[in-house]
């Protein structure tokens, strides 16, 4: 994998960005795991992604709501491998939108009734957010965006997003909401 830029990818930074269509949004993610039968386990079983396809033991993929799959999970690379260390490139996080903050409840219920252990949990004043790992190391977001007319904004316009913890007591009291 090259490092540097040749000549002509030089000259291509120098043009302006092109404009990105507001309608584009990230339709799945494949994340590259060890056993697909553990992952499933975890996407399945602590999270209640629906399967909605398999191939045999290298990839199977998931999904909310019918949707072809929002995550795929493959060995194709990794089968048997270990997490890549903390230190290295790669992915943060996959971070999952729920449509409610009653859904994001549910989500944190689940997890604290299966005993699955959680990294972290904030509230960003656009949004609430609860961090863990997959079995394999994936970072994972579970969220819930705050309707945008609530969200802060700085002086300057732009959205003033904040780090403080996320009251997860309170939080739990709402799953029953909707």
């Amino acid at each position: 994998m090259a490092t540097r830029l040749d000549p002509d990818q030089q000259e291509a930074r120098r043009l302006d960005p092109p404009a990105i269509d507001p309608g584009t949004d990230i339709g799945h993610v494949h994340l590259k795991v060890a056993d697909l039968d553990r992952a499933l386990g975890f996407y399945q079983g602590v999270l209640g992604f629906e399967l909605t396809g398999r191939l045999g033991d290298q990839a199977a993929f998931v999904s909310a709501g019918g949707y072809h799959h929002h995550i795929g999970l493959n060995t194709w690379e990794s089968r048997g491998g270990s997490p890549p260390p903390r230190e290295a490139t790669g992915l943060y996080h996959v971070a999952i939108r729920y449509p409610s903050r009653a859904a994001l409840a549910r989500a944190l219920r689940a997890l604290i009734e299966r005993r699955y252990p959680i990294d972290g949990a904030s509230d960003h004043a656009v949004s609430e957010a609860i961090y863990l790992h997959d079995p394999d190391g994936n970072g994972i977001e579970l969220y819930r965006d705050r309707p945008r007319d609530e969200w802060p904004v700085g002086d300057d316009a732009s959205y003033a997003m904040v780090v403080e913890p996320l009251d997860l007591e309170g939080l739990l009291a709402t799953a029953d909401e909707d």
